[in-house]
C-alpha cells in the first residue's frame, strides 16, 4: 500500500505502476536529477480524476521541471526553460512560449545524462538566483 501524501512513495508507485520503457525513462531522470541535486524537493501535483496519480515535480527554490508521462513519451518540463542555457541541445518541445522548455523522451531516445545533469543544476541556480533579488 501507497503512502497517500509522501510524494516520494508517489513517485515510486507511479514509476511502478508506469512499468515498461517509460517507467524505466522516469526512474533513470529521476536519478539523474538527485544525482544533480541531491537536496532537491519532490513533489506530486495536478492530482485530478483523469490522472489520480499526479504529475512528479522537483523543485529546488521553485520548480525545476516536471514529469508528465503520456501514451509515447514522458515529457519534462522546465519552468523557466527559456532563460536558461542548453548547449547540448536539450530542449525539443514547447517552443511557443516565452517561459516554458521541455525535454520529449520518446521510446529508444537516449538522454545525454551529463547535459541533463548541467541543465538541473542551472535550473536550481535561476531558482536561486531569483531568490536572492527578492
Amino acid at each position: 500500500m501507497t503512502n497517500d501524501t509522501d510524494p516520494s512513495a508517489l513517485i515510486t508507485a507511479k514509476i511502478a505502476a508506469l512499468g515498461g520503457w517509460r517507467g524505466a525513462t522516469l526512474a533513470r531522470v529521476r536519478a539523474l536529477i538527485h544525482d544533480a541535486l541531491p537536496d532537491v524537493v519532490e513533489a506530486v501535483k495536478w492530482r485530478k480524476p483523469t490522472n489520480p496519480s499526479g504529475v512528479p515535480v522537483w523543485e529546488s527554490g521553485g520548480l525545476v521541471c516536471t514529469g508528465e508521462t503520456y501514451k509515447d513519451k514522458i515529457k519534462l518540463t522546465f519552468a523557466k526553460g527559456a532563460a536558461l542555457a542548453d548547449p547540448a541541445g536539450l530542449f525539443n518541445a514547447g517552443f511557443g512560449g516565452n517561459t516554458r522548455r521541455a525535454i520529449d523522451l520518446f521510446e529508444g531516445d537516449a538522454l545525454d545524462a551529463a547535459a541533463f545533469t548541467t541543465l538541473v543544476r542551472a535550473a536550481a541556480a535561476h531558482n536561486a538566483a531569483k531568490t536572492k533579488k527578492s
